[in-house]
């Protein structure tokens, strides 16, 4: 039988066991396993994803060029609630993060909303990043169906996380080396095609503004029907390319001198942010005109195969392009996708173990194996994210497109938490008189703009079609709400016993 206990609470209650069977794995700690390279590896691969390498393609096709602002902005608005976020984890570095911190500050009902909705949108994520493996397999073998290679790459990432926490930061720090190598290069290389003339005819910055102006799909284009509009119904799939940035804090129980890794990664976030998402778009839409992308497919991988015609010299020879070019580059965004889903299998198994320990969550979930890994929260969250190879096996070409629109809504729940969090941490430490050892920026404008932002994020996205997923919100945190009140019913029952 499994309980629950409450938080702070004292006595656990046991059928016919004495308190020295309570589980010594319970004893045990998370291990401070990941050290200063591994954290900075995964915070930059954090902004290096699914969102980046094939979230482009549809956000591409609403908006055209302007894409490029709306990156830019959404990446600002994304590391002030970063460093929103590091303030707090940088005061307390303990497992559960900002569903800590939440239940701490605000109360247990937003720890336990918190801390489940962040768990659901990782199982999402899960979700999609698996389907956009299948994608990614498919360049090479599109006889393959996704489901396949879903369930292979589900197996392989689930087994290096049950290794240990140094295992799958060694993992994701080489997943981000070569995300990272891979991005720089092609900026490089794109930027000698674009200014040398071996990119083509087509490959010019007028492709920039030349074709509908820079906002080709709203008020502001040069035939009087471009503008704003095409840029605002593309802002939902832009943010989930930043999913994934708030890990940083994830890592915070397990990281090696947390008061000086943490702070130093969160301020990097915004130099990612400009150079490998603002500078390659530049370079992406200067290559090919922008009208060429589709929303089906890489534009990396796309726009680099387009050019495996041309020819280009350099030290004197001629090279001539082939399709290596592009299977190199189907390459990386593989890869990118299985860190993606190689952290969310990281970042679900820690929240499900910080929820344990708050007593919002079953207490089978705090069991460790002699490697200081929570074993039966890796495999409860692998059982659910399962479910996305029954959705590739279904319906695999509406997949990817529904769950990156569930992906948004979880995701926007989840910053907007974090930005509340934070101003009552503040008013807290403000009332004790106590500084922080990271203060975060403009506090609390930026607090107030980051929630202004995301409000206006779900207000386009009841305008555009993205309808369902703003009207399942309320109903997802009626859920929430319900199994709360669940939870602190069988604690009730539990304490009087």
């Amino acid at each position: 039988m499994n309980f629950w206990v409450l938080e702070k609470s004292v006595l656990i209650i046991v059928n016919n066991h004495t308190a020295v069977e309570e589980n010594t794995s319970e004893k045990k700690e998370l291990n401070r396993g990941l050290k200063n390279r591994h954290i900075q590896l995964i915070a930059l691969g954090g902004a290096i994803g699914t969102g980046l390498f094939l979230g482009i393609g549809p956000a591409a096709v609403l908006a055209g060029p302007a894409v490029i602002l709306g990156y830019a902005v959404a990446g600002i608005i994304a590391f002030f609630i970063m460093r929103q976020l590091g303030e707090m984890v940088v005061n307390e570095p303990v497992s559960g993060s900002f569903s800590h911190f939440a239940n701490k500050y605000m109360g247990p009902f937003a720890g336990f909303s918190s801390g489940w909705n962040y768990w659901f949108l990782y199982i999402l994520v899960s979700m999609s990043e698996l389907t956009a493996i299948g994608v990614y397999v498919q360049f090479w073998w599109p006889e393959i169906p996704l489901w396949q290679s879903s369930l292979f790459f589900f197996i392989v990432v689930n087994a290096l996380n049950l290794a240990s926490v140094k295992v799958y930061g060694e993992a994701e720090f080489w997943f981000s080396i070569i995300k990272v190598l891979a991005i720089v290069a092609m900026i490089i290389f794109g930027t000698y095609l674009l200014f040398s003339g071996s990119g083509g005819e087509q490959a010019s910055v007028t492709n920039l503004w030349n074709d509908g102006g820079f906002f080709p799909k709203g008020w502001l284009s040069e035939d009087g029907k471009g503008g704003f509009q095409g840029l605002l119904a593309a802002m939902a799939l832009i943010m989930f390319s930043f999913g994934g940035l708030e890990l940083i804090g994830i890592t915070a129980a397990e990281a090696e001198n947390p008061e000086k890794n943490i702070p130093r990664a969160t301020n990097q976030v915004i130099y990612r942010i400009l150079i490998f998402y603002v500078g390659a778009l530049i370079i992406l839409f200067s290559l090919s005109p922008w009208r060429n992308i589709t929303a089906g497919s890489s534009p990396f991988v796309m726009i680099f195969e387009n050019l495996k015609g041309f020819q280009f010299s350099l030290f004197g020879s001629t090279f001539y392009f082939t399709s290596i070019i592009a299977n190199a580059l189907n390459i990386i965004v593989l890869t990118a996708a299985l860190s993606v889903y190689n952290s969310s299998v990281y970042s679900n198994s820690r929240m499900l173990y910080g929820l344990a320990k708050q007593g919002n969550a079953p207490r089978f979930l705090l069991k460790l194996n002699n490697n200081h890994v929570p074993i039966m929260a890796i495999l409860v969250s692998a059982a659910f994210a399962a479910i996305c190879i029954i959705i590739n096996k279904l319906i695999p070409e509406k997949a990817l497109g529904i769950l990156m629109s569930l992906v948004v809504s979880a995701l926007i729940i989840n910053w907007l938490m974090i930005s509340i969090t934070h101003l009552y941490f503040k008013k807290e430490k403000i009332k004790e008189g106590k500084k922080t050892l990271f203060p975060s920026f403009l506090y609390p404008v930026s607090n107030y703009i980051c929630l202004i932002f995301l409000v206006g994020i779900l207000a386009m996205m009841w305008i555009t079609g993205l309808k369902i997923s703003v009207e399942l919100i309320p109903i997802w945190l009626i859920l929430l709400y319900l199994g709360y009140l669940i939870v602190k019913k069988r604690q009730a029952n539990q304490t009087e016993s």
